[in-house]
């Protein structure tokens, strides 16, 4: 997933609670849905970052030889400029292009 790609605003938005809660008619329900996608996100992004600054990783004990890298530097400055996950996950909800369902209402069916 490019993150940079994300229409999520980078600051926090005042939202109106009937829209999140149009689609579930219930905002608990709604915002569980948004925090259980934030989650995945968060991990996601945890995960790439982990990857990229594995490839920088020392291995000598010596504090010495400890130096700046200018790659690693402008790597962590992209994640720190990413929208909160939790606003990517709630403009994906708001945008329908988080799928959902509740098993609870599936079987009374």
């Amino acid at each position: 997933m490019d993150y940079k790609k994300s229409k999520a605003p980078v600051n926090t938005v005042t939202r109106d609670i009937m829209e999140l809660c149009s689609d579930t008619d219930n905002i608990y329900e709604s915002v569980a849905i948004i925090g259980k996608r934030a989650n995945q996100i968060s991990t996601e992004i945890k995960h790439d970052l982990s990857k990229k600054l594995a490839e920088f990783a020392s291995y000598n004990d010596s504090l010495e030889e400890v130096f700046e890298n200018r790659e690693q530097i402008e790597i962590s400055r992209y994640y720190e400029k990413l929208p909160k996950p939790t606003l990517m996950a709630t403009e994906e909800f708001i945008n329908n292009e988080i799928y959902w369902r509740d098993p609870a209402a599936e079987t009374e069916e």
